[in-house]
């Protein structure tokens, strides 16, 4: 190909997947439109026939910052390595997390900067966790639709091109009115009503899309609510279920945006994490799907209020739904991971008991430690 020269989409995509060179030369030259961006070619062929084995992967974290990045870094870091492990957001990050490992600056938005960030640090696996969550989602559409779906396209794109092992998380919030509820499954009619759902649903399709036509490798969870202590509620419809917490240690009363009756799928974020490297580190010819649910336990405002007044018997907790978040009764009550524990042994290992009792316990340790009143 001459330099300069804008190959046809598909035969481009398909010079930079893994096996799939035969497929490229099928694709006739003609009546496609051109890429955007120019993707260099200097080891397509290499890139395609054959790549070496690696005893580690190198591995981006985009989003790094939020509720799930510095958690999964630092469990990551312990099995490969903590030069092999590099956490990117737009913010600055504390001196705790700078200090702890590789850190960059990343903005989703930017192609070229994205692209050389895998190229200079040799990226072999991509987590890419940069997305506006569900309440903030609905409160900036329009910015939700660049980094949900223009970012995501960014980070198809430079998985494809340099045959990347891809993680897009999903959601509960990808499911509607229409879907299944109780449990819902895998596969069935989704047809969300927030632009976050909109986007996540975009995603698993555009991932398993690419992986048909073009062999990508991309995986794809979806998540329950996850509640953890490390990070601060990020605007998530079930961020209530963490706030609940630092309220009955601190004030001792809690104003829930959800009714008392709204059952929502939750997971603790250790089994999150422990989900997430299990699914990285399965060997693809176990996999029957590319996007799964993953379970844990089930429960509503009222029943995790009951269980935390075991330990603290003074929390008051009121009820003052809130539209927007409330706007979740389409939202699975429970989530089937039946294709996730036989395909590659998922097992969570957190009940409500053992989740009340550690978050419990997590809060009045950082209080304490920071020299905060514990109520």
């Amino acid at each position: 190909m001459q330099p300069g020269v804008c190959m046809p989409t598909a035969a481009a995509l398909g010079l930079f997947c893994r096996g799939c060179l035969s497929r490229a030369r099928s694709f006739p030259g003609g009546g496609l439109s051109c890429l955007p961006r120019q993707m260099s070619t200097w080891n397509s062929l290499e890139t395609c026939s054959t790549s070496p084995t690696q005893e580690k992967p190198c591995i981006l974290i985009t989003g790094g910052l939020g509720q799930l990045g510095v958690g999964l870094a630092q469990k990551l870091r312990k099995q490969y390595g903590t030069e092999n492990v590099i956490l990117s957001d737009i913010k600055k990050p504390s001196p705790h997390v700078f200090n702890s490992g590789p850190f960059v600056y990343a903005d989703v938005l930017d192609y070229k900067h994205l692209r050389e960030l895998i190229v200079n640090y040799r990226v072999t696996w991509l987590i890419h966790y940069s997305a506006l969550l569900s309440a903030v989602g609905e409160a900036n559409v329009a910015l939700a639709r660049q980094i949900n779906i223009t970012g995501l396209h960014n980070v198809l794109d430079l998985a494809l091109e340099n045959s990347l092992r891809l993680f897009v998380p999903s959601t509960i919030g990808a499911f509607g009115p229409s879907s299944p509820r109780d449990p819902a499954p895998d596969l069935c009619v989704q047809r969300p009503r927030t632009i976050y759902g909109v986007s996540k649903v975009h995603g698993e399709l555009m991932g398993e899309y690419l992986y048909h036509k073009y062999g990508l490798d991309f995986r794809c969870l979806r998540y329950p609510g996850v509640i953890s202590v490390s990070t601060p509620p990020g605007g998530g419809t079930t961020d209530y279920a963490v706030q609940i917490f630092h309220d009955a240690l601190s004030t001792g009363h809690h104003e829930c945006y959800l009714r008392p009756d709204t059952r929502l799928p939750m997971m603790h974020i250790s089994d999150c994490h422990r989900a997430t490297i299990e699914f990285m580190q399965a060997p693809e010819s176990q996999l029957s799907l590319r996007t799964y649910n993953i379970a844990a336990m089930s429960f509503t405002p009222e029943e995790v209020a009951q269980e935390i007044r075991k330990h603290v018997p003074h929390l008051k907790v009121t009820y003052n739904p809130d539209s927007v978040r409330q706007n979740i009764d389409s939202w699975p009550v429970r989530f089937d991971d039946t294709n996730a524990r036989r395909d590659w042994g998922w097992a969570s290992a957190f009940r409500l008991e053992e989740l009340v009792s550690d978050m419990l316990r997590s809060i009045r340790d950082k209080r304490t430690t920071e020299g905060l009143p514990v109520s």
